[in-house]
């Protein structure tokens, strides 16, 4: 991709990491919980149209009224939390898009852009996270896509993708840049509920997301499909290192307990 940034976070297989969050809160019959969300769109290609979700029937019966509950529990936590937080609309496409880093398809995977501070899901994704790289995480694994995804928001808005290097590597600023936004991920998660979109999280649910972040670690991913390991080729981290800062964010539910960035990873 080129102009206006570099995308984070996608790259296919880079980020796919599951979590069996529990059922959005019963989606009741209040529209506002789908309704609160400003510009959140869905498109193929560049002909794009607003999502329209209006009840909790449309949540139940349909995955991009689910994730636009799911975007909501997000962003309300954010802007709880975090002081001058801006909402960063969610683009769903189908098949490619374009945006402010550039033109991207599926193959790049879900991503996040500074250039123009959105979340972008090919919402096809989830299927193929399924079936191609076997994830067990699941009907609602979207939820820690997502998670992670406006982790990389929050560190736009914090100014770090400014201070990183980037690189490759186990010690490199990319590895610390993903396992922060896991971290993220995991401290959303543990105040999910609190937003009022979801249903209490069991201890079954966060193992089988702990298992999900280790199926999709650098190393695993290099194991099944060049037969070896190379670390210095790392981006995202290691199976364990993904599930401890996932671990990290999720048993404390603070964000300053994140810090990746400090130390070894």
């Amino acid at each position: 991709m080129s102009g206006g940034g570099i995308a984070v976070g996608g790259g296919g297989i880079g980020l796919i990491i599951a979590i069996v969050i529990v059922a959005v809160n019963a989606f009741g019959g209040d529209a506002s919980v789908l309704e609160d969300l400003s510009g959140v769109t869905v498109g193929n290609g560049q002909a794009s149209q607003p999502l329209d979700c209006r009840s909790g029937a449309d949540a139940q019966n349909r995955e991009d009224c689910r994730i636009v509950a799911y975007v909501n529990s997000i962003q309300d936590y954010w802007d709880g939390q975090m002081r001058g937080y801006q909402e960063s609309p969610t683009v769903f496409f189908t098949d490619q898009t374009t945006s402010a880093c550039g033109a991207a398809t599926t193959d790049v995977g879900p991503f996040y852009c500074p250039g123009d501070a959105k979340v972008y899901i090919d919402l096809g994704f989830f299927q193929e996270l399924t079936d191609r790289f076997g994830a067990q995480g699941g009907p609602l694994a979207e939820a820690y896509v997502l998670a992670h995804e406006y982790g990389h928001h929050v560190q736009d808005l914090l100014g770090l993708f400014g201070q990183t290097g980037g690189g490759q590597g186990p010690q490199s600023d990319s590895v610390r840049t993903e396992l922060q936004a896991d971290c993220y991920a995991g401290v959303w998660a543990a105040n999910a509920v609190d937003t009022g979109y979801l249903t209490p999280i069991t201890d079954q649910d966060v193992a089988d997301a702990l298992d999900a972040a280790r199926a999709v670690g650098d190393d695993r991913i290099q194991r099944e499909t060049q037969g070896s390991v190379n670390r210095d080729t790392w981006t995202h981290g290691s199976s364990a290192e993904r599930q401890q800062w996932f671990r990290t964010g999720y048993s404390s539910g603070d964000p300053n307990d994140c810090d990746t960035f400090s130390g070894s990873v």
